[in-house]
């Protein structure tokens, strides 16, 4: 996993300035939360698209909208065999 430092925030800043902590989730979609100098936690924005948490569970497939579905179409036609490739290295492991 690739983490840049700009995410990082440790565990006692995100205890003691949760608000900043917050905004800053804002800004970037995610934070990483270091506990020990190792990643422990991850806070990220919960997009507007998301079904209502309660009755969703840990096997559901994501939900994506249409729009964002269709730009990925249209990287996919652009660029196919990078995708290819993203696809034979993720089902190596």
């Amino acid at each position: 996993m690739n983490i840049t430092t700009d995410k990082i925030v440790s565990i006692s800043e995100a205890n003691q300035n949760f608000s900043k902590t917050a905004r800053l989730v804002d800004k970037l979609g995610e934070v990483f939360i270091f506990k020990n100098n190792k990643p422990k936690y991850r806070l990220s924005v919960i997009d507007d698209n998301c079904a209502d948490l309660s009755s969703e569970d840990d096997t559901a497939e994501p939900r994506v909208s249409e729009k964002k579905l269709a730009k990925l179409l249209k990287l996919v036609k652009k660029y196919p065999k990078t995708f290819e490739e993203l696809l034979r290295i993720s089902t190596e492991k």
